[in-house]
This record gives C-alpha cells, structure tokens and sequence, in this order.
C-alpha cells in the first residue's frame, strides 16, 4: 500500500467526536472493506442492548442488578428519580466536603490542617483514582495524594513510613463497597494504629466510601469518622471512578471534577448513535473482534505516548481483563473468553518491548494514545528546529508506520491535551467499548466470578494457617516437617503447609522458626 493508499484510508476510515477534539483512527488494523457490512447487525444488537442497559435493565443477573455507571456523569438518565436525587446530593456532598477540607473549616485533630491525602482501597478503589490522580496532578495540588493498594507490609510500611512526619495533617479515605474486603480492612486497621502510635485518634481524621450498612459503614458511624460517601449496588468498581470512589479523592486533590463528568458525559452522547462508522467506541469494539477473531486471540498493548498517562494500561488492564475474562457465556456455554492488556508507555518502550512486537511473535495489536498539547511554554531546540517533543511525536508515528510496514495492526487514539474533560472521556470511551464488545460475543461484563473464587481459596489458606498454627503451638519445641504437620492435621496438601511454614518462619509474628540443620523442602519447623 503505497502512501497515497494509506492517506486515502486514514480519510475514510478516521473517527471523531469534534467537540472533545478526540479522535480514533483504524486505518491501519489490517481489514477488508466488508468488515462493518458483516458487523453491522451484530453491533446493532449490541448497540440496543447498551441501550436497555441505560434504561435499568438488569444486567448483572448473578446479582439481579442493574449497571448504571452511565448515570453518574447524567442523572436524569437514571430510571428512579430517587437515583438521580442520590446522585446529585453525593456530588453536592462531595464538592462541600473538599471545599471545607481545603478552607481549614474541616481539620484534623491537633493541626490547623489537611494537607496530605492517603487513599486506602483495592482494585477499582484505588486503580482509577491512582490513574486520575496521576494524569492531573500538578505542584500546585491542595492535597499531596498518596495510595495503599495492597496487603503487603512493606509496602504499607514504606507509605507510612513517608508520611510520619505528616500523620498529624493526614486525611484517610478508606473505599471498601462490602466493608469486608481483606487487603483494604488490612490496609485501614495497619493505617489506624500508626495515627494510635502517633497518640492521634483515627476517626478525627478518617472518611469511609462504602455502601450503606456495610461492617465500613457501621464502624464509621460508631467511631465518628469525619464523613461518609455512598458506594451503590448498580456500580461496579471497575467503573466506579466517576463515582464518590474517584471524585472524592481527586476533588480533594484540587482536580476539577465537573470536567472530569463533562468530558464523560460528552463521550458517552458520542457513543449512543448505532451508527458503526460514526461512534467511536463501536469501532473500537468492532476491531478488537475483527484482530482476535472474536476470541481474544491477539493481547492489546496499550501505549500512551504521554509520561502522565503511564497508569492509564494498568486501569484499563482491570476494566478489561475483569469484565471480558470469562469461562462460561450467557447460555452458560464453555467459551473461555479474554482479552490480555498490557503495556507502559512511549517512547519508553521503544528501548523495551517494541522489538518484539516490530519483529516477533504478531498475536497482539497496538492502541497508540497521541496527546497533542506537550507543554505550556516554549522548548528549547535540542537539534536543529527540533524538541524534545518533536522527538516524542516522530517516535509514535515512527513506530506506528515501521510496525504497520510488518503486517502488525495498530489503532491510533488522539487528544489535544491531558486535562479533566479528556481523561473523563477516555474513561468512557473504554467503558461503552468493553461493553459493547462483550455483547458482540455474548458474555456477561458485569459480573467476576474468578475474583470470588480467588476470594475464597485465599480464605481457605489462612484456615489451614491456623489449623497449622495451633498444631505447632500444641507440640511447642518439637520439629516437624511439613509432611509430618501436614499428616497430623490429615491433609494431602502438604505443598500448601510447606509453604505456610515458610512463610510463618520468615517473618516474627508468630513465634515460629526453621531449623538451619535440614535443607528445604524438608526443612523441619518448630514454635516457640
């Protein structure tokens, strides 16, 4: 295809919504003219079933609920006006909230204020605020945000670690929809006796998002916390960002949140039309059936050429993965249905991973992100009549053409700038094309039985921990092999008690050791 052919398709096939300045352009995914032809029913469908999702239509049958992150940018949308009204007193509530934190109206226990922001979640408690926080934050924040998003100790430690000094000027957001989930309840009780060790009450500086009722939401209302934020049944947390879970924390950050709405609201008029050609996020949806076949059978790599939108692959690796990563469909048929995402950014991974994807395995496609607006001021000339900038531009297109000259399909997604109203439609850009893409091949995005399923084998391991724990405390002193505890407490997971051990001898909390005198795996475990 000669680079007349090429501008000619760019023409024909490019995608806009004008008013976002936002645009998408396919040409170079590698298909046939015919290709909207023969989706084009299957997309109309999808199209009207997105339609009855807006309207309230269960669409979570696992959990008979409706899906209504589309309301949250557009309450009058809602199907209850109790749903609109909900909405609009939350963002009321959220904006009066950062607005009395950043007067000093609202302050902490012993300090004339807030001035350090600590979110503690989990998934999409803290993967779409993190993102947000990141894409807009500037020096000039009211609030320096900082995230727990894990039940790892060290890395809990190096949080708290930094913000010692700051503890006093702390406030704590604490996003759990149940209330129950471990690695935030985790993250909240480590959070809660550092502000004890520091003689500081907890409470005086904490806030909850979380459903009504939840054990969160009754520990809040019992201890006094400073405020509490509705998490709904009809949002799920990997759309959950335009929600009191993102809004509060980036209003609290200085990030205009109205705009964050606007940009999604817009998006999300752009992207009802059942017109494949003309709405963006059927196109989209539409190209990732035609690369992996329907199946998934190429990885999306996600590559923002733009430093503030690094986070950007790793919210849309959950979005995706989780809504689209499904064993059964609607029929309850065996289809193991997925789509892989990953990626980083460029043109940093022109030095990483783009050698492979220009001269190895082709079971991927590119989503290239162009930011057009660099910086406010002007550059300097690194060479002649070239910027850094320059450089970053000639990288994109540089790689998008040398990939595309080896048969490797790429999409291409442009913005003027990074700012609220932009990052707000990027969101719902990806949402309404996950889920019209779920449709096209008749799986459920609204629902992740794996995750309860890991759920519920991770809370089978900390049984037997216990069980493991009480044998050794009951045979104080004596050295057993996993074999001979796993035995004793008659389970033929011996690997699982293996690794228990270990893991209970690695750390002091428990009182348990290894004996130095038997190499591993048959290493010998006692309690003291």
């Amino acid at each position: 295809m000669d680079k007349r052919q090429l501008w000619e398709r760019y023409r024909r096939y490019l995608c806009s919504i004008p008013a976002l300045g936002l645009r998408v352009d396919v040409s170079r995914m590698l298909f046939d003219d015919d290709l909207f032809e023969r989706l084009a029913a299957p997309m109309e469908q999808a199209l009207t079933a997105m339609d009855a999702l807006e309207r309230g239509a269960i669409a979570n049958p696992d959990e008979q609920r409706m899906v209504g992150h589309y309301w949250l940018r557009d309450p009058q949308r809602a199907p209850r006006p109790e749903i609109a009204d909900e909405i609009h007193t939350t963002l009321s509530r959220i904006k009066q909230f950062a607005a009395d934190v950043h007067a000093g109206t609202l302050h902490p226990e012993r300090a004339d204020g807030f001035y350090v922001l600590l979110v503690i979640g989990i998934g999409g408690s803290a993967l779409g605020p993190e993102f947000v926080a990141d894409a807009l934050g500037t020096s000039d924040d009211s609030l320096l945000v900082r995230f727990i998003d894990n039940t790892d100790p060290d890395g809990i430690d190096r949080v708290l670690t930094e913000l010692e000094e700051e503890l006093p000027h702390t406030l704590t957001i604490v996003i759990s929809k149940s209330g129950t989930t471990p690695e935030t309840r985790n993250g909240m009780l480590e959070v809660a006796a550092a502000y004890e060790r520091a003689g500081l009450s907890f409470a005086r500086h904490a806030v909850a998002i979380t459903s009504a009722g939840s054990k969160l939401d009754q520990l809040a209302r019992a201890q006094g916390w400073l405020g509490i934020f509705p998490m709904w049944d009809w949002v799920g947390g990997r759309t959950s960002e335009l929600s009191a879970v993102g809004l509060l924390p980036a209003a609290l950050q200085g990030i205009d949140i109205d705009a964050l709405l606007a940009g999604a609201r817009e998006c999300d008029a752009a992207t009802r039309p059942h017109d494949l050609r003309a709405n963006p996020a059927a196109l989209l949806a539409a190209l990732w059936h035609h690369a992996g076949g329907g199946r998934g059978n190429r990885n999306l790599v996600v590559l923002p050429y733009a430093d503030r939108l690094v986070l950007f692959s790793r919210y849309l690796q959950q979005l995706i993965m989780e809504s689209l990563g499904k064993q059964f469909d609607r029929r309850g048929n065996t289809v193991y249905q997925g789509l892989t995402v990953y990626g980083n950014k460029g043109s940093t991974d022109q030095h990483a991973f783009i050698q492979q994807l220009r001269e190895g395995r082709n079971d991927f496609f590119v989503t290239f992100i162009e930011v057009l607006h660099q910086r406010a001021s002007s550059s300097i000339m690194i060479d002649e009549a070239v910027t850094s900038g320059d450089y970053l531009h000639g990288f994109l297109h540089g790689t998008r053409a040398a990939l595309f000259d080896n048969d490797r399909p790429s999409l291409t997604i442009t913005i003027p700038r990074v700012d609220a109203r932009r990052v707000g439609a990027l969101i719902a850009l990806f949402e309404r094309t996950v889920g019209l893409y779920a449709e096209l091949i008749g799986i459920n995005a609204y629902h992740q039985p794996g995750v309860e399923a890991g759920k519920k084998a991770a809370g089978a391991i900390l049984d037997l921990q216990r069980r493991v724990l009480a044998h050794l405390g009951g045979r104080r002193g004596e050295a057993l092999t996993a074999e001979q505890a796993a035995a004793a407490l008659n389970t033929d997971d011996v690997e699982a008690v293996f690794h228990l051990l270990e893991h209970l001898a690695a750390n002091p909390d428990h009182g348990i050791t290894r004996t130095e005198a038997h190499p591993l795996p048959d290493a010998r475990f006692r309690a003291h």
